[in-house]
């Protein structure tokens, strides 16, 4: 999963023709190692990836969600993740949307995206 000009998209569907002259985000892009994008730091503060096999997916999916919304809502949250191709099999979902709604309260107070 990559944002595409700060949308959710899964890169394996991607033709590289479709994106020429967009902005191209992957998770290793979201922030620096020694400056966590608030999604990261959420992710690892409450412990919320367990396998790791949906995560990027995830955070991305969220990135996306944070990016376009200014009020933080756990429905808000668990309704995009529920439509989203990323689905947690180890049943850590309870703490990613804890750590979703962490950084999305974070940005919303003036955390740098």
């Amino acid at each position: 999963m990559v944002l595409v000009d700060g949308h959710a998209q899964r890169s394996c569907e991607l033709p590289v023709a479709s994106v020429v002259g967009k902005l191209i985000t992957t998770i290793e892009g979201l922030g620096q190692p020694d400056r966590l994008h608030p999604l990261q730091q959420a992710m690892i503060e409450q412990q919320a990836g367990q396998c790791g096999y949906c995560l990027s997916g995830i955070i991305m999916t969220a990135a996306e969600l944070i990016g376009q919304s200014a009020e933080p809502s756990r429905q808000r949250i668990v309704e995009v993740l529920s439509r989203a191709p990323n689905l947690c099999r180890c049943g850590a979902h309870a703490r990613i949307v804890k750590a979703i709604e962490t950084a999305w309260k974070n940005v919303a107070q003036g955390a740098v995206r």
